[in-house]
């Protein structure tokens, strides 16, 4: 008897989906309530694009010598330099004033929507720079780059209460 299929996805595009908020407070960010997400606020509406956001893990060879054939174990685990790339305003009332550099929160990021029952994945972050993209031929939007430092493990794939 051949094995089973694995059960079918429901297959999305995050885009116009997806949402991302910024946090200040969680009491236990690996199980975050409805309260304290809603007292976040949702950068969705600002974020041009986003990169990382993601675990990788090191391989450690681990050769004997009655055998050709190398071996690997998992070593340790590391996050990709993760970036959200927002719109500066004008007036400056953007993001800025929200995440300074240095300062401590969490990135919540709803791949599928911020629905009860559905995933979310809580990056613990300090923000490392915020850097200002200017367009000086006027081809571009200006933007800025807010780069994050992971302070703890990311909780990944956290039922959305």
């Amino acid at each position: 008897m051949p094995a089973p299929n694995i059960t079918a996805s429901t297959r999305y595009t995050s885009r116009g989906t997806a949402r991302y908020y910024w946090v200040v407070t969680i009491a236990n960010y690996l199980a975050p309530s409805s309260g304290e997400l809603n007292a976040g606020t949702d950068l969705s509406p600002e974020v041009m694009d986003l990169s990382g956001f993601g675990l990788e893990s090191d391989q450690i060879d681990t050769p004997d010598v009655s055998n050709r054939f190398t071996k690997k174990i998992p070593g340790p685990i590391n996050a990709d330099d993760s970036t959200l790339t927002m719109y500066p305003s004008v007036l400056g009332t953007d993001a800025r004033q929200l995440m300074p550099q240095d300062t401590a929160g969490y990135v919540v990021i709803f791949p599928g929507g911020n629905t009860t029952g559905r995933k979310m994945h809580v990056w613990p972050v300090r923000v490392a720079s915020v850097k200002y993209v200017y367009s000086a031929s006027g081809s571009d939007p200006d933007t800025m780059v807010f780069t994050f430092s992971p302070t703890n493990v990311p909780a990944e794939n956290v039922t959305v209460p």
